[in-house]
Parts: structure tokens; C-alpha cells; sequence
């Protein structure tokens, strides 16, 4: 049960405040409707009591001092929509059950004295229905047919209170989400604020209290973008400054031919520089791209990339296509598609590239048929200067921000970067871009 509830529960805040004020309304609109159900049934009591048995006791009166023989001519006269009289018959059922009804017969009872009541019995083919023995003063019995009329409440009233049950609804409506809407949209400015760090403004209009929490996101989003710009441009300037150095060294090097282990030096500082290049590349990437979004073919694209590789001898296949364009940033898709081919080709003798849409999406695999990546590392991978060549070709070296950049770029474009082991062999990057 207590699952049920939670299923049936909404999820959002505004939905859960607004249920909860409804049921609230709808609560009280119920006892407003068993308020007025009550005093209803009050009021015809007492109108029953202050005049329907007077009126009763009165017939009962005038029958009694008639001649018997003339009796049953005055019943038509004297009858009434919720009571009348017989000569004949006979109380076989037993007494009323219902407070109310029991009440009314109480009443009723006392009213007729001095005749008095010999039987009641309450008919279960009429509602609400009593019938009476009465003694009269010769002797004779009188059946007195009793109905207690109940007093309904109209159905306009009905109509009122759900009418009025709908207003206060749609104003509850209102009034929360007045009160949710400012959450949503510091919500959706803080999924905007993404790898780029351009911050997304927030309006500071409405109330005090939402005008005071969106100034203080704005100048959150402020100091974090300010705090990350510090950090990439420190990361920068020391990739930066180290390439002078690394190129003094290089030259250095190279004039002293008859140096022992050269080659070694050469190749010490041709992997610096390749970290220094790499560095300064993620830090850029890091502070944003300033590449605008357009429409592009991603089928051309596509083969463009795959033709260059060609060109240089790299074994790169294309399977599939995506058929339509796709908006994007060209040159950081590009870059991503590039990394993830060159990672490819460095672990594996060829890569392929698999294009199909899937759930709406564009996705793109590239695959290769090197050694793959343990499983619970093909997430750490992702982070930046993170190697594990004991997994991989010991030859290939590499920074470890090949991987990392694609991610970051991914991100940039809103697309969703995952690895993956092949059964097969080897690994598929899978890059899904939004329609």
C-alpha cells in the first residue's frame, strides 16, 4: 500500500503543493456540505415538532368526535401529502430503527394524547413511512400513515460549492505556481551553466524574496566563472612559458649530435612538448568556445573526416548515414570526432565509424579492435592526465587529454560521450547528439 501511495504521489512541487491545497479545500468544502445537511435535518425536526403532529393530533381530534359511519368521509378532507388515515388494517412490522425516524414517532406519540398509541411499525416499501394504531374514545381504532419528509439540500447548492471548490482551485493554481516558477527557472539557468561556464542570467523581477535569490544565483554564477577563467588561465600560462624552455632545450640538443643518448633527450622533450601542446588545448576548452551554432551536414562532414584520414594511409570506415542536418558547432564537433579516431588508431589497426539514429538522438560509435579498457576504468579515462597504458599499447604514450578534451567538447554541444567494450574486442566511443 504504502508503495501505491508512492507511485501515485507527483513528483513535482508544484503538483504535490497544489494537491495538497486542493484535498484541503475539498475537505472543507465536504463539512460545509455535511454543515448545511445537519441543519437541515434540525430545522425540519423542528418544524415537525412546533406543527406537522399538532396537525396530525388535531385530524385524530375531529375523527374522534365525528359519528364512526362518518368517518371515512372526512379522511379526504383532512389527509395531507405526509400523512393520512384508515379505518382498516393492521401493524405487523416492527418498530423504526432510525434515530430519527424513532424520534418523530416520539414526538408524534405524545401529541396524540389522550388517544393513545396501541402499535407502530415502520413500512420497508416506503421511506421514511410509520404506521400508527390510535385507540379512539369509543374504542375503535384509527390508523394514522405517517412520512417523516426529509428537507434536501438543492442541487443548486451542489453546483455552488463545486463551483466555488473550482475557483479556489484555479487561484491555488495560480498562487503556487507564482511561488514554484522562480525555482524552475534557477533550475534551468543552472543546467545552462555547462562546461563553457557562460553564465546564464537569471531575471531579477517578481517579488522581493524572488528578486533577492535571483541576484544572489547571478553573482554565484559570477564568482564561479570568474574562479574556473583564474584557474585555466594559470594552466595555460605554464603550458605557455614551458614551450620557450622545451624549445631552447630542443635546439640544444641538436647541436650537440655527439651527445650520448640524444635520441632519448629528444624524445623526453618531444612528449613534454606534446603535454604542453595538450594543456593549453584543454584550458581552452575549459574557458569556452566562442564557435556559434549552425545547421550542419553531418554526412558530408563525416566523410570529410574519414577522406582525410585516407589520404595519410589511416585505415578509417564509414557504415551508415545520418540523412539529415543536425545544428551544431562544426569545428568542436570535429575536434571530438578526430580524438576519438586518432585514440582508435593508436590501439587498434583500424577504426570504424557506425552512424544511426537511436531514441531520437544521433549516434555516432567509433570502433577499434585493440586491447579495450578495463571496465572499471572506461569512466576514470575520461578525467584529464589519466593514463593507463598498463590496458593499452605501452608504445603509444600519449598525454591522457585526448579522451578528456572529447568529453569536455561533448558537453559544450549538450551530447553525451560513453565508452564501451566490445564483445568482440576492443573499444566503442559512442557520441549521441541531440536532434
Amino acid at each position: 500500500m504504502h508503495t501505491i501511495l508512492r507511485r501515485l504521489w507527483p513528483s513535482t512541487l508544484l503538483a504535490r503543493v497544489t494537491l495538497l491545497v486542493l484535498l484541503g479545500m475539498a475537505a472543507a468544502q465536504l463539512l460545509t456540505y455535511v454543515a448545511i445537511r445537519h441543519e437541515r435535518g434540525e430545522t425540519l425536526m423542528h418544524l415537525m415538532i412546533s406543527g406537522v403532529e399538532q396537525d396530525i393530533a388535531s385530524s385524530v381530534a375531529i375523527l374522534d368526535r365525528l359519528p364512526a359511519q362518518e368517518r371515512s368521509d372526512w379522511f379526504a378532507k383532512l389527509e395531507r401529502p405526509n400523512y393520512g388515515f384508515s379505518l382498516e388494517g393492521v401493524v405487523d412490522t416492527p418498530p423504526p430503527d432510525s434515530p430519527a425516524l424513532a424520534r418523530f414517532v416520539e414526538v408524534l406519540t405524545k401529541a396524540l394524547q389522550p388517544f393513545p398509541v396501541l402499535a407502530v411499525g415502520q413500512l420497508r416499501q416506503v421511506r421514511e413511512t410509520v404506521r400508527m394504531q390510535v385507540r379512539l374514545s369509543d374504542g375503535s381504532s384509527l390508523y394514522v400513515l405517517a412520512r417523516r419528509v426529509p428537507m434536501p439540500v438543492s442541487d443548486w447548492v451542489s453546483w455552488l460549492l463545486l463551483a466555488q471548490l473550482l475557483v479556489l482551485g484555479v487561484f491555488a493554481w495560480l498562487g503556487i505556481r507564482l511561488v514554484t516558477r522562480p525555482l524552475e527557472r534557477l533550475a534551468a539557468a543552472a543546467d545552462r551553466l555547462g562546461p563553457d561556464l557562460q553564465p546564464a542570467i537569471v531575471a531579477e523581477t517578481g517579488p522581493v524574496e524572488v528578486v533577492r535569490a535571483a541576484r544572489a544565483f547571478n553573482a554565484m554564477q559570477q564568482r564561479i566563472t570568474g574562479y574556473m577563467n583564474e584557474r585555466m588561465q594559470i594552466l595555460a600560462a605554464i603550458s605557455h612559458d614551458l614551450q620557450t624552455p622545451i624549445t631552447r632545450m630542443r635546439l640544444r640538443v641538436d647541436l650537440m649530435d655527439d651527445m650520448p643518448e640524444a635520441d632519448k633527450f629528444r624524445q623526453d622533450l618531444e612528449a613534454m612538448r606534446s603535454l604542453v601542446h595538450e594543456g593549453v588545448t584543454y584550458a581552452k576548452t575549459l574557458q569556452g568556445s566562442e564557435e556559434k551554432v549552425r545547421l550542419l551536414d553531418m554526412d558530408a562532414l563525416l566523410r570529410s573526416i574519414v577522406n582525410d584520414y585516407a589520404d595519410t594511409g589511416s585505415p578509417v570506415t564509414l557504415t551508415g548515414e545520418a540523412g539529415t542536418p543536425i545544428s551544431s558547432r562544426p569545428n568542436a564537433l570535429r575536434r571530438i570526432l578526430t580524438n576519438l579516431v586518432d585514440n582508435a588508431l593508436k590501439y587498434g589497426q583500424h577504426a570504424e565509424v557506425l552512424v544511426q539514429w537511436q531514441d531520437g538522438c544521433l549516434q555516432i560509435d567509433i570502433c577499434d579492435s585493440g586491447p579495450g579498457i578495463a571496465q572499471d576504468q572506461l569512466a576514470a579515462v575520461m578525467q584529464p592526465f589519466y593514463r593507463i597504458e598498463s590496458s593499452r599499447n605501452r608504445e603509444t604514450g600519449g598525454t591522457g587529454l585526448g579522451l578528456a578534451i572529447a568529453q569536455q567538447l561533448a558537453l559544450s554541444l549538450g551530447a553525451e560521450l560513453s565508452l564501451h567494450n566490445r564483445p568482440e574486442g576492443g573499444l566503442r566511443a559512442s557520441l549521441q547528439l541531440p536532434a
